[in-house]
């Protein structure tokens, strides 16, 4: 049994990785706030607010100090003079809380509106771009690898508009305010606190940090233990088969017994750390209050002097460890957009060029010529998968590929899709280079039927009309019935509105075949390819879609790939690949009197086979 290390729960690429924080990549970073330019309006307007509410959040310990002063009976008045007692001081502190709310709400508010509207706008980019890459680009990148871009990396830059970003500036403005505030209370005091209470807090950082690697660790080891158990489950009939059910549990239980061992060392450090907030960071607090109170009975300080100051002491104090936590998000935020814009980078294939006003549509008849076709993959450039590769076809005529598994036949058929590009020679349509049309406009006029047919899980409708968006009902209906498709569709309940389910897991592979080759009659392509369509159905299958496909193939320029040599006899040339290179051609009659040949010993070797 295969085992895979990634999580088969489809997590893969969930940890958006933490790139250092340099004045390069951050300048690389800021790139992804031209998003944000269409909604600035909001977004000044947001932070304005926000510097409002960080404002009035900074005066709320002043004021209540002013208020435990007032209880002392200490006189406090306005710098106009005039006079304020309890009551009016307790009414200016709900003030400042009332407007520390309304200001929180208009942050908020637009915050959330430009965060919204920003990973739209990015979300929108990214799936465009997606559909417009070439095919090598999702053969080098898992798809896992790929939609955690769209999900988590955007996900992060939506946290970081939303939250992150307003946390920060809080944070910066509580620290610098802070500090400036208990330094006019007393110089005294705050040196006494800024030499003791800030190394208390960055050890209570570095702790955090060791506990937030170790808490990882067990996530990772738990995670480890649950892609056994889905592994497992999937492949059941396998492990009994070869009855492995005690080796399996064997290996679960290592597994979970290594998670077990990183839990109890993370509790213990967890332990640890409320020991040492408990007695490090309180004891810290009754020095920062012993030496208040000598200062208050000393008169220097008044007692809302002190209450003013041990507040802004743990505005310090929770700032300094929020700014560790925002480092780590700001890290987080830089590696999710570097990711972004590493895929927004990528070259797109020459698709939807803008159309000409008054140039009509491209007309395609369907003669192609291959000429000294030579192709490499990119991946792979020292295997050379096509070599020398030279054909034509004229308009409206039907040939077939065969030959070996690993020939190359499929290639041939993908170059002329233009999924890669050439290594040598070229390929003419109706006498024009291939990389001379607009790909888009290309492969309007070219339509495939696939071995596999993966249909989409929307309604059997749904599915043919991807062949034409726009077809009317009688359009689909009339595709359904030349695709020996109508009778299987009508016997359902809900007919053409039939959900196929994922991947048209509810139909069979001879109803998905005739869904998609309805799809390619739909479309009336120019030239038609046919990909070994009826290698893996049975014979009352194959007979229907063969139907079917005779029917899709008149007056089109048809490529059929087969491996059932039997499908093919009525081509008009039949070309034989083997190693990247076409070794015979000719019609089956002529072929198969060629005792030496390929093609004789294949159609040989599947006589003694049936």
């Amino acid at each position: 049994m295969a085992r895979s290390g990634l999580n088969t729960s489809g997590n893969v690429g969930s940890d958006v990785p933490k790139v250092k924080l340099t004045k390069e990549s951050f300048q690389r970073s800021l790139r992804i706030f031209r998003y944000v330019l269409p909604y600035r309006v909001k977004f000044i307007l947001g932070m304005a607010l926000l510097a409002l509410s960080s404002g009035t959040f900074m005066a709320f310990p002043w004021v209540a100090g002013k208020l435990v002063d007032a209880a002392n009976g200490k006189r406090v008045t306005t710098p106009g003079g005039i006079t304020l007692d309890i009551n009016r001081i307790a009414l200016v502190l709900f003030g400042v809380i009332l407007m520390q709310g309304i200001f929180s709400f208009g942050r908020i508010y637009f915050f959330t509106q430009v965060s919204e509207f920003t990973v739209r706008d990015i979300r929108k980019a990214l799936y465009n771009k997606f559909m417009t890459l070439p095919i090598p680009f999702f053969e080098t990148h898992r798809v896992g690898e790929i939609t955690s871009r769209i999900t988590s990396d955007v996900g992060q830059i939506q946290d970081t508009f939303s939250l992150t970003l307003a946390e920060f500036f809080r944070q910066i403005v509580t620290l610098v305010v802070s500090t400036i505030l208990i330094m006019v209370a007393s110089v005294k005091l705050s040196l006494f606190m800024l030499a003791t209470f800030p190394v208390l807090v960055l050890l209570a950082f570095v702790f955090g940090r060791s506990i937030r690697k170790l808490a990882k660790t067990t996530q990772d080891e738990l995670a480890k233990t649950n892609v056994i158990v889905e592994e497992t489950l999937q492949a059941i009939n396998t492990v009994k088969a070869f009855t492995n059910e005690l080796f399996e549990v064997g290996r679960y239980n290592s597994s979970l017994n290594k998670a077990v061992k990183a839990a109890l060392q993370s509790n213990l450090y967890r332990g640890a750390f409320v020991s040492f907030v408990i007695i490090g960071l309180f004891g810290g607090i009754i020095l920062v209050l012993w030496r208040g109170a000598s200062l208050v009975y000393a008169g220097e300080l008044t007692q809302g002097q002190l209450v003013s100051f041990i507040i802004y002491t743990a505005f310090i104090g929770a700032s300094v460890g929020g700014l560790g936590e925002m480092y780590g998000k700001v890290q987080s935020t830089l590696g999710a957009s570097e990711r972004i814009l590493e895929i927004l980078g990528e070259p797109s294939e020459p698709t939807h060029k803008p159309r000409i006003a008054g140039i009509a549509p491209l007309s395609v008849r369907g003669d192609i010529d291959y000429q000294n076709v030579a192709f490499r993959y990119p991946t792979r450039p020292d295997l050379a998968v096509l070599k020398d590769i030279n054909f034509e076809i004229q308009a409206g005529e039907k040939i077939a590929l065969v030959g070996p598994s690993g020939a190359g036949k499929s290639t041939i058929v993908q170059l002329l899709m233009q999924f890669y590009e050439l290594s040598g020679g070229k390929i003419l349509i109706d006498g024009r280079e291939v990389r001379q049309y607009d790909l888009t406009e290309l492969r309007r006029h070219i339509g495939i039927v696939p071995q596999e047919t993966l249909l989409f899980g929307g309604t059997i409708r749904e599915n043919i009309a991807y062949g034409k968006t726009d077809a009317t009902d009688a359009e689909i209906t009339a595709a359904a019935r030349k695709a020996n498709a109508w009778q299987f569709i009508s016997s359902f309940p809900e007919g053409l509105d039939t959900v196929v389910g994922e991947r048209g897991i509810k139909l069979s592979g001879g109803q998905r075949q005739r869904v998609a080759i309805a799809r390619a009659i739909l479309k009336n392509p120019a030239i038609l390819i046919l990909d070994e369509a009826t290698s893996s159905l049975d014979s009352e299958s194959e007979k229907l879609v063969q139907g079917a496909m005779d029917e899709l193939m008149q007056n089109r320029t048809s490529i059929i790939i087969a491996h059932r040599l039997s499908t093919i006899r009525k081509v008009d040339k039949i070309l034989v690949i083997e190693g990247g290179r076409i070794v015979e051609q000719g019609t089956h009659d002529e072929l198969s009197h060629n005792e030496n040949g390929l093609y004789a010993n294949l159609l040989k070797l599947q006589f003694e086979l049936s």
